[in-house]
């Protein structure tokens, strides 16, 4: 390969690696609690949230009771399991479109995510 060839694929490589590390970089974790039956940002009751393709969702539990989130949507499938209160699990969505979540112990625990 020429000299000149090569100077131009490693400097290829390297913006396509920039580039890759900038977008995950902007990646963002949100936490949501689960405090008194809801689901909770900053101290205020959500139930829908906006997110962009990446970012991830910390659901921590704040009530003296297990929760256990869950998402049958076709976009993201999970299921976190039952935890106690101080412990936090993550989903990070990888794909746009929208999530519904739900609290399998408690029916009224329920948020839509829209991931951009």
């Amino acid at each position: 390969m020429h000299k000149s060839s090569r100077q131009k694929l490693l400097r290829i490589a390297a913006i396509a690696t920039a580039l890759l590390a900038a977008s995950v970089a902007q990646a963002a974790e949100v936490v949501v609690d689960q405090l008194n039956k809801t689901f909770v940002i900053e101290g205020n009751k959500v139930e829908a949230i906006s997110i962009n393709v990446g970012d991830t969702l910390r659901f921590r539990n704040d009530d003296p009771f297990f929760h256990n989130i869950f998402s049958l949507s076709d976009l993201k499938t999970f299921d976190l399991g039952s935890f106690p209160q101080g412990q936090s699990k993550t989903v990070t969505f990888d794909k746009a479109g929208t999530v519904e979540v739900e609290c399998a112990i408690h029916p009224e625990m329920y948020m839509e995510v829209t991931v951009k």
